[in-house]
């Protein structure tokens, strides 16, 4: 294997350690768990970058979650709450006789 440039060479007896990965959005992740989740956060997403969406990424981690990123981006997630109303007209609908 190839990592960062360098070879890195594994004894047969230690490739069960090795694990075929994949990026998941934090979107598609929800309800999922994983055994670690590596959360990429930085200021280039900023639109992203909320409390919500933070606390869901770290949620889905079963054993072991590593944040990366600039303290600015990581700063600006735990700042940021998305309280925006939202229109469903819900009640509307459930005052409406069946």
């Amino acid at each position: 294997m190839d990592y960062a440039g360098r070879p890195v060479v594994y004894d047969y007896a230690d490739l069960n350690e090795i694990t075929l990965a994949f990026a998941v959005s934090i979107h598609k992740s929800q309800g999922s768990e994983y055994p670690v989740v590596i959360m990429p956060l930085y200021m280039q997403h900023f639109m992203m970058l909320s409390r919500n969406l933070f606390y869901t990424g770290l949620t889905r981690a079963r054993k072991l979650a590593i944040v990366v990123g600039s303290k600015k981006a990581i700063s600006l997630a735990v700042r940021t709450t998305n309280d925006q109303q939202r229109y469903t007209r819900l009640w509307q609908r459930l005052l409406q006789p069946i």
